[in-house]
C-alpha cells in the first residue's frame, strides 16, 4: 500500500501514545462499540467486543458481522487472514500484533513487534508468523516467541514482501533494489537492482512477478532472472494498490493534477494476454485499495478510505447499486484483506478498530484450515486464596505433585555461578601472517569481521546450512587453526596461493601424488569440476565425447572432449577448464537456468550449490544428447571414409540417449474414468521422499523405486470432462538405462532429517546383523584388507566407523516385471549373480554405485563441492600401467585415494550427497570404446575470414600446401599475444609485499605459427585474430599489438576466426608429433587451454637460463645473440615467432647440437655478466634492424 496522497492528519500521529493508554474513551470512537468494557484507573480492557443485537446475514450478500477494537486510539497498519488456520491478523502504527480467532473475533494473542516503526507487512507461514517493520524482518510463532530476527540495513525503508515459495521471501521498498532471503538459512541470498525505485506492492503469478511503483508504474519481471518483461505506466502521479486474477490486472492510484495528487476515479485495466491497456473502468468511489474476489465472476471490491465499498467487473460497468457503507470509528480506512475462501473482509480503520464483513452467518476463513492450539486453562481460581501477612500459614495447602524428578529451580551451582564473556580467539589467518619486530606483531587484516566490532554468538557453530563466507584457504600445507573443525581436512574447500612467478612455484604434488589430473578452481563457474570428472571417468562418455567434432563455435560436446583429451595427456599436473567454460557462459539456457554465477556470488558462496550442481547436471546431460542428435558433419572435418564418430552412433537417437535416456509411460486417470497415456523419457531421476514423520525404516531401493514409479494426485485436463479435474497420474518404466543418474535434492533440513535417521536405523540393524564381530577400530580392521576397494578384499568384519552415516548401497538389483511393473532392491556382492546375459534376458540388472557428488557445508569458506569416483581398470592400466579400481576423492586439484566407505558416508552436518551416479554391471562391454581422432589435416588449409573488411592485400601468411604437411619432429615457431578480460585482484602487505588474491583473466588475441624448415622457413603459414565476445577490459597494446577494432568482425581488416578454428589447427599439429619454438611457451599454452608433451616444447627462455637466476626477455636475446633489435614500439607475434626459431638455431651453434654443454655454460655466463651491466636493458637504436627486414622476410612479400 503506498500511503503517499493520505490525509495529512495521520502525520502528526506520534508513535508514543500507545505506550501508555489514557482510558478517558476517544471522542472519535463510537460508543456503541465499548458498551460492555469497563474503563478502571488500572487501564483499558481490549477484551474481543461481541455484537449486541443478533445480526441478520443474507447468504451471497456481504454484511458487517463483528467489529473490535485492537488498540484503542491507534491507527491499524496491516490486516491479514492467516492462510493456515481461522485467524485474523492485525497491525498497528505503534509496532504491536493482534491476533483474533474464528468469526467472533475473539482475542488470540497481542505482543509488541517493533517498538519504534509500523508494521507495514504481514504473511503467514505454517510454523509462524512473518511481520515487515521499516528495516526489519520478524519470524514469531502465533503465541508471540521469536522464531528469528532478521535487521537489515539501516538505510533501507521497506515496504512490502512476497513469499515466492516455501523458503523464500523477496522483500522491496523505497530503494533501489529488491532483496531475496532465504528462510532455511536467513541469508539474503540475492540482490535484484530495479531500474525504477520505490517497490510498494509486489503479487505473483505462474507467468510473472509484478511490482508496484510509487511513480505509478508495473513492471512485470521473469520468475527465473527478475529480470524486466513489460512494464505498464499506470498513473502519473502514484501508485496506490493492484491485484491479478487470470489474465486480468487492475490498478487503482492518484494522478498529477495542478494542486497536487488527486486520486483518480478510472481503474487502469490491463489484458496480460495481449500486453496492452483495456477500456478503463470508472467508478463511484474515491478507489484506495482493491481487490479480485474470484466467487461466483471475476468480481473486484474497490475500497476508498472514506469507508464506501463498491463491487464491478473489471470489464463491465460500476453500478452505484452496488456500493455499501462501511462503518469506521475513525475518519480513514488504513487497510482492507480478503480471506482464501472470498468469505470474509476484513478492514481497519484510524482509531484502531477492526471490522469483518461476511457474507453467511458461520463463514471460513479458508477451505481447508488446521486446527488452533489453545492455552491450558488456569488453574489458580480453583485454589484456595493465601494471606502472605500470616507467618504460621502453612504453604501445604497448596496442592503439589508428588514427583521423584529434579524441580526446575534446582539449578546446578555451575550454572548458578557467574560466568564472564569469554574474549574470542584470534583469527588463524592473523596469526600465521604475522611477522614480529621486537615485541610488536604486525599482520594484514584479513577483512572477515567488521572494523572495530567483535561479533558474539551463543552458539559455538553456526547453522547447518548456513552460507557465511570467510577468505577461502587451502587447508593442506598451512598451520593448523587453533580450534578444531568439523569439516575434514581433506574435504576443505582448495585455493591457489599464488606468488611474484604466478603458479610456477606453486606445489601441486603436495595435494595430487596421483597420476590423474586435477582441475584448477579459481576459473569463473569452476564449481563443475567435480561433475566434469565424473563424466570423463565415465568410459562410454569419455570415448564418445572425444570423437565427436562439429562445426558449432560453441559446442559444449566438442569443448568437453578438448578438455578430456587433456585430461588424457596429464601425468599429474592440473588441468583448467576455461575454454569449455568459456562456452558454457554463452548458452543461453545456461544463464535462463541461472547457472552462471557472478564473480561476488562464487567468491562468498550465496549460490546454493547443491541445487546449482544438481540443476547443472540436468542442463549438461540435455545439451550433450542434442549436441549429439545432430549428425550432420561439416565436410572440412569429415574423414575419408565419410563417417566420423564411433559406431555406435544410430540415425533414430544419441547415444548419450542409449546411455542415459529410461522410455516411461505417463498414464493420467481421472475419476470419470478416462485414462490417457502418452510415452516420454528422462535422463536423470529426482529423489522423491516419503512425506510421513512417524520415523519408518525405509531401504534407499525403495525410496529409489518410488521416485522412478512416481504417483500423485493433481489436477489436469480431461478431454472427457472438458475441464479440469482431479486425476491420478503414474509414472510406469519401459526400459531401463546403461547409466543410472540421480539427484538426491536434499535441500532443506527436512530431507538431511530423513537421510541421517534412515543412517542411524541402517547402523543400529547393521550392529545386530554383525553381533559382537565388530571392530571397533578401523585401523585393526584394515589389517586384513587386501586391496583397498576391491571385492576380493572386503572387511569380512566392518569397523563400527564404517557403518556409520551409511545408507546408501553399493549395488542395486531392478528387475522388469510383465505387467510394466519394477522391482528395486539392494544388493551385495555375497548373494548369487548368474550369467550376466541369461539374467538380462529375464530383465533382471544389477547397478554399481560409480560416483557421488557431495556438497560441503564450511561456514568459513561457503562451502565447495567434491566427488567420490570409482576409477575403472582402463584408466589405471593407461596412467599407471596396472589393473585395478580403486575410490578416489576428487576436491578440484586436490586427488586422494579414499577407502570405499567414505563414497557412501555422509555426515549431514557438513557432507550432504547431492548426485549419484549408478552404472549396469559389465557396462563397457556393450560398447565400441575405440578413439579415433577426429581432427584431419583439412584443418590446416585455406579459410575465410569472420572480417567483412578483410582483403588479400592485409594477409600476413600464406597457409601450407598439401606437400607442406608437417611430419613427425618438424619444427614451427609459435607466438601468442593475449587480452585482459579480468584485471587481477591483489592486496598489499604491512611489510610492503603484494599478494595476489585472484589472477587477471586472459584470454588469447592473436596466434601465429611459422615454418621451421624448408625453402620458406620463417615464413607464417598461421596467423589468426581470435574473435571474442566477452568485454575486453584491457587490449594490452604495448605488449600485444591488439588495437580496439582488430578482434570486432564489423570493422577489422585482420584475419579473424573463431577459437575453436585455430584451436584445431594447433591441436592437429601438437597430435602429428610437431616441436614448437617459442619465448615463454608455458604461459602461452596455459592461456589457449592446451596440453602439450613436454618433449615437443623447445622454450627458448629455459634455454639461455641458467639455474636460480632470472629469466631473460626475447628482447635481450636477440640483441645480444642475433643483433636485432626487436619490439620498439609494440610487440609482433610474427616478429617474436621467427626470432625465437633463430635463437633456437643459435643455441644448437653454441652447444653443438647439445653436445658440448660446458662451453655453452661459459656462454651463458657471459650473458648474464653483460645483462647486469646493462641493466638488461636494449641499448637505443640508432637504426632499426629487423627480421622485417631480414632477406628471408622479402620471400613472403614475393609469394
Amino acid at each position: 500500500m503506498n500511503f503517499e496522497g493520505l490525509d495529512p492528519g495521520l502525520a502528526e500521529y506520534a508513535p508514543a501514545m500507545h505506550s501508555t493508554l489514557d482510558p478517558v474513551l476517544d471522542a472519535h470512537l463510537n460508543p456503541s462499540l465499548l458498551q460492555n468494557v469497563e474503563l478502571d484507573p488500572e487501564g483499558v480492557a481490549l477484551e474481543a467486543l461481541p455484537v449486541q443485537e443478533s445480526v441478520h446475514i443474507m447468504e451471497g450478500v456481504y454484511s458487517e458481522l463483528h467489529s473490535v477494537v485492537a488498540e484503542v486510539g491507534v491507527p491499524v497498519s496491516v490486516s491479514h487472514f492467516d492462510l493456515h488456520e481461522e485467524m485474523l491478523w492485525v497491525g498497528s502504527h505503534g509496532g504491536h500484533a493482534t491476533s483474533f480467532f474464528g468469526p467472533a473475533l475473539e482475542r488470540y494473542s497481542s505482543f509488541q513487534v517493533n517498538g519504534n516503526d509500523d508494521i507495514r507487512q504481514i504473511q503467514s507461514l505454517e510454523n509462524g508468523i512473518l511481520f515487515l517493520t521499516k528495516n526489519n524482518l520478524k519470524y514469531m510463532a502465533r503465541g508471540g516467541l521469536i522464531i528469528f530476527d532478521y535487521l537489515l540495513d539501516e538505510s533501507e525503508d521497506m515496504h512490502s514482501l512476497l513469499l515466492t515459495d516455501s523458503s523464500t521471501l523477496l522483500v522491496g521498498g523505497l530503494q533501489s533494489h529488491i532483496l531475496e532471503i532465504d528462510l532455511n538459512t536467513v541469508q539474503e541470498t540475492q540482490k535484484y537492482a530495479v531500474e525504477t525505485p520505490g517497490v510498494t506492492v509486489m503479487r505473483q503469478t505462474n507467468r510473472f512477478f509484478f511490482c508496484g511503483h510509487t511513480s505509478g508504474k508495473i513492471s512485470l519481471r521473469d520468475l527465473r532472472t527478475f529480470k524486466v518483461e513489460h512494464e505498464f505506466d499506470a498513473f502519473s502521479g502514484s501508485l496506490s494498490d493492484f491485484d491479478v486474477h487470470g489474465n486480468l490486472l487492475a490498478a487503482c492510484g492518484f494522478s498529477s493534477r495542478l494542486t497536487g495528487l488527486a486520486c483518480d476515479r478510472f481503474l487502469k485495466v490491463y489484458d496480460l494476454r495481449m500486453m496492452r491497456a483495456i477500456t478503463p473502468l470508472q467508478v463511484h468511489v474515491d478507489p484506495a485499495f482493491l481487490r479480485f474476489i474470484p466467487t461466483y465472476t471475476s468480481r473486484l471490491a474497490i475500497i476508498s478510505q472514506s469507508g464506501q465499498c463498491q463491487f464491478c467487473e473489471p470489464t463491465g460497468l460500476a453500478n452505484p447499486a452496488d456500493i455499501f457503507h462501511v462503518n469506521p470509528v475513525g475518519p480513514l480506512l488504513m487497510t482492507f484483506d480478503v480471506s482464501a475462501s472470498k468469505q470474509a473482509l476484513a478492514f481497519g480503520d484510524s482509531e484502531g478498530c477492526v471490522h469483518l464483513w461476511t457474507d453467511s452467518p458461520e463463514p471460513s476463513f479458508n477451505p481447508y484450515s488446521r486446527e488452533t492450539e489453545f492455552a491450558l486453562p488456569c488453574l489458580v481460581d480453583s485454589l484456595p486464596p493465601l494471606d502472605w501477612s500470616q507467618d504460621l500459614l502453612p504453604l501445604s495447602l497448596i496442592p503439589v505433585p508428588l514427583t521423584t524428578d529434579t524441580l526446575l529451580s534446582d539449578w546446578p551451582a555451575a550454572n548458578s555461578a557467574p560466568a564472564p564473556r569469554r574474549a574470542p580467539p584470534v583469527d588463524a589467518e592473523i596469526l600465521r601472517t604475522m611477522k614480529k619486530v621486537g615485541f610488536i606483531g604486525y599482520a594484514p587484516n584479513p577483512r572477515t569481521r567488521l572494523r572495530n566490532q567483535i561479533p558474539y554468538r551463543l552458539k559455538e557453530s553456526d547453522s547447518e546450512f548456513d552460507t557465511f563466507s570467510q577468505v577461502p584457504e587451502s587447508p593442506i600445507g598451512r598451520e593448523e587453526e587453533p580450534h578444531l573443525h568439523m569439516v575434514s581436512k581433506k574435504y576443505r574447500k582448495v585455493t591457489i596461493k599464488y606468488s611474484k612467478l604466478g603458479l610456477e612455484d606453486f606445489d601441486f604434488k603436495h595435494y595430487n601424488k596421483t597420476l590423474f589430473a586435477g582441475l584448477e578452481p579459481h576459473i569463473p563457474n569452476a564449481y563443475c569440476n567435480c561433475m566434469i570428472q565424473v563424466l570423463y571417468f565415465l568410459e562410454p562418455v569419455r570415448c564418445l565425447i572425444q570423437n565427436h567434432l562439429c562445426q558449432k563455435e560453441f559446442c559444449l560436446a566438442c569443448e568437453l572432449g578438448f578438455l578430456f583429451h587433456m585430461l588424457d595427456l596429464s601425468r599429474g599436473d592440473p588441468c583448467q577448464g576455461s575454454n569449455f567454460l568459456r562456452a558454457f557462459r554463452t548458452i543461453p539456457e545456461a544463464s535462463a537456468l541461472g547457472l552462471i554465477l557472478a564473480d561476488s556470488d562464487e567468491a562468498s558462496g550465496k549460490g546454493n550449490l547443491a541445487r546449482l550442481i544438481q540443476r547443472w547436471n540436468r542442463f549438461i546431460l540435455t545439451q550433450l544428447h542434442q549436441d549429439m542428435q545432430e549428425l550432420e558433419v561439416p565436410q572440412a572435418y569429415r574423414s575419408a571414409g565419410g563417417s566420423y564418430g564411433i559406431s555406435f552412433c544410430s540415425s533414430g537417437d544419441s547415444v548419450i540417449g542409449q546411455l542415459f535416456s529410461c522410455e516411461m509411460e505417463n498414464c493420467s486417470l481421472c475419476r470419470c474414468g478416462s485414462e490417457t497415456v502418452r510415452a516420454s523419457s528422462t535422463l536423470l531421476f529426482t529423489l522423491s521422499y516419503p512425506e510421513d514423520k512417524t520415523g519408518k525404516n525405509y531401504d534407499f531401493a525403495q525410496v529409489l523405486k518410488r521416485s522412478i514409479c512416481l504417483e500423485q494426485n493433481t489436477q489436469a485436463w480431461c478431454d472427457n470432462c472438458e475441464k479440469y479435474q482431479p486425476t491420478i497420474q503414474t509414472r510406469n518404466i519401459r526400459h531401463l538405462p546403461d547409466i543410472l543418474v540421480i539427484n538426491c535434492e536434499v535441500n532443506s533440513s527436512k530431507e538431511a532429517d530423513f537421510w541421517r535417521a534412515q543412517a542411524e536405523v541402517a547402523f543400529k540393524m547393521a550392529m545386530k546383523k554383525h553381533g559382537g564381530e565388530v571392530v571397533k577400530n578401523k585401523e585393526f580392521a584394515r589389517a586384513d584388507r587386501k586391496e583397498v576397494g576391491s571385492p576380493e578384499g572386503a572387511l569380512l568384519c566392518p569397523s563400527m566407523e564404517e557403518l556409520k552415516n551409511v545408507w546408501l548401497p553399493f549395488s542395486l538389483r531392478m528387475k522388469m516385471t510383465k505387467n510394466k511393473g519394477l522391482d528395486v532392491c539392494n544388493w551385495t556382492d555375497g548373494e548369487e549373480w548368474g550369467p550376466a546375459r541369461a539374467e538380462e534376458e529375464h530383465g533382471v540388472y544389477v547397478y554399481d554405485l560409480m560416483a557421488t557428488v557431495v556438497h560441503i557445508l564450511d561456514s568459513r569458506t561457503g562451502g565447495s563441492l567434491v566427488a567420490h569416483i570409482k576409477v575403472g581398470e582402463t584408466y589405471h592400466q593407461r596412467k599407471e600401467g596396472v589393473t585395478h579400481q580403486q575410490w578416489y576423492l576428487f576436491n578440484d586439484f586436490l586427488i586422494e585415494p579414499i577407502d570405499k566407505h567414505e563414497a557412501v558416508q555422509f555426515d549431514m552436518n557438513w557432507k550432504v550427497p547431492a548426485i549419484l551416479y549408478y552404472v549396469k554391471r559389465n557396462l563397457n562391454s556393450r560398447y565400441n570404446l575405440n578413439i579415433k581422432n577426429p581432427i584431419e589435416a583439412s584443418v590446416l588449409l585455406a579459410e575465410a575470414s569472420l572480417a567483412r573488411k578483410q582483403r588479400k592485400t592485409h594477409t600476413t601468411f600464406i597457409p601450407l600446401m598439401l606437400n607442406e604437411m608437417p611430419q613427425v619432429g618438424d619444427l614451427v615457431g609459435l607466438d601468442a599475444e593475449f587480452v585482459t578480460l579480468n584485471e587481477e585482484e591483489a592486496e598489499l602487505r604491512s611489510d610492503g609485499t603484494k599478494s595476489t588474491i585472484k589472477p587477471s583473466q586472459m584470454s588469447v588475441a592473436r596466434i601465429t605459427c611459422v615454418r621451421g624448415q624448408g625453402p620458406n622457413e620463417g615464413i607464417p603459414f598461421i596467423d589468426d585474430y581470435i574473435s571474442t565476445q566477452e568485454q575486453v577490459v584491457d587490449y594490452l597494446t604495448q605488449y600485444s599489438g591488439i588495437k580496439p577494432g582488430d578482434l570486432d568482425a564489423k570493422i577489422s581488416s585482420k584475419h579473424l576466426t573463431t577459437l575453436k578454428s585455430t584451436y584445431l589447427k594447433l591441436r592437429f599439429l601438437i597430435d602429428i608429433g610437431v616441436k614448437f619454438v617459442g619465448h615463454g611457451l608455458q604461459k602461452d599454452f596455459r592461456v589457449i587451454n592446451l596440453m602439450v608433451p613436454k618433449d615437443q616444447v623447445l622454450d627458448t627462455v629455459y634455454l639461455f637460463h641458467m639455474p636460480r637466476k632470472r629469466m631473460i626477455s626475447l628482447r635481450f636475446l636477440a640483441w645480444y645473440f642475433l643483433d636485432l633489435k626487436i619490439q620498439g614500439e609494440t610487440h609482433d607475434s610474427i616478429e617474436d615467432a621467427r626470432t625465437a626459431l633463430q635463437l633456437y638455431r643459435k643455441y644448437l651453434e653454441l652447444s653443438k647440437n647439445g653436445t658440448e654443454p660446458e662451453s655453452f655454460h661459459k656462454v651463458l655466463k657471459g650473458l648474464y655478466e653483460k645483462g647486469r651491466k646493462m641493466d638488461w636493458k636494449v641499448p637505443e637504436p640508432e637504426g632499426q634492424t629487423s627480421p622485417k627486414n631480414a632477406a628471408v622476410f622479402s620471400s613472403v612479400l614475393a609469394l
